[in-house]
């Protein structure tokens, strides 16, 4: 089950990215995020609020805020990344270390995947590039800057991965809340120090909000899948991120999708299988 509700997470993460992507053509990163994680905060009080899970001890409380920190900061890196046409080099770095970092530390910590899963995580990271555009892309934007973006957006998402999966497994919902009550404030602060401020219109702002929806429901996912297996695998697989984002272009903005990422497509499909049966 598990396995499901990670691959769930990224189907709707990437659609989400899709979104916040298109809202931060009209509108600053900032500005996009800061609509998107307020809109979630809303949706993930009323569902902490209909939950019956108690308030949960500190150390929870202490990851899910870091975790929360993390997770806005990533998102702000990779909707600039995206924002500025950097996507071809943004998505896939961005996607391989944030299933690097989280994997590292859970072999750290003690996870001992089977071989064959093993072999299906490495698969996996593989396909992530390929299917993000980083081999077969003509376009690439390689300056020292878009790197970095992309490394510091892929570090977030890794350790955003790793902070939830060390909260209670009984604390329902209240980790996702305790991130929103932390990211919020951050980020409300950071407008008012950069004062940068929304265009006139509404012109992707009410995209802004349907991208905080979608990446509300994927943490959601993730967060069950995380308390259901290893997190070695499940970070991996919510990796794939990508393939929903290269979807939603292909089939919405008509792009074209490569022979290479056509072939991570199946190596993603196929790695999905490897896992599912070293972990039966």
């Amino acid at each position: 089950m598990f396995l499901v509700l990670a691959l769930g997470s990224a189907v709707v993460y990437g659609m989400g990215d899709w979104f916040g992507g298109r809202a931060a053509r009209y509108q600053a990163s900032l500005v996009v995020v800061v609509v998107g994680q307020f809109v979630s905060l809303v949706l993930v009080a009323v569902v902490t609020g209909v939950g019956a899970a108690a308030v949960p001890d500190s150390s929870t409380w202490m990851w899910s805020a870091l975790g929360g920190v993390l997770g806005a900061l990533g998102i702000v890196s990779l909707y600039h990344g995206f924002a500025n046409g950097a996507v071809t080099v943004v998505a896939p770095v961005s996607a391989v270390v944030s299933a690097v970092v989280p994997v590292g530390a859970a072999l750290a910590l003690g996870e001992r995947p089977a071989l064959g899963a093993v072999v299906g995580i490495a698969v996996a990271v593989v396909a992530v590039g390929l299917v993000s555009g980083a081999v077969g892309r003509r376009d690439r934007v390689t300056s020292r800057v878009v790197v970095l973006i992309a490394l510091a957006a892929g570090t977030c998402f890794g350790l955003l991965f790793l902070c939830l999966e060390r909260t209670a497994d009984g604390s329902g919902m209240w980790p996702l809340l305790i991130a929103r009550l932390a990211s919020v404030p951050m980020l409300c602060a950071l407008l008012l120090v950069t004062r940068v401020r929304p265009t006139a219109g509404r012109a992707g702002l009410q995209i802004a909000v349907v991208a905080g929806v979608f990446d509300m429901a994927a943490n959601v996912l993730y967060l069950l899948a995380v308390r259901d297996g290893l997190m070695s695998i499940v970070a991996v697989v919510v990796s794939l991120y990508p393939a929903s984002t290269v979807a939603m272009a292909f089939l919405v903005d008509r792009e074209r999708v490569t022979r290479w990422q056509t072939v991570g497509l199946a190596l993603a499909a196929t790695a999905l299988v490897m896992v599912s049966v070293a972990q039966a």
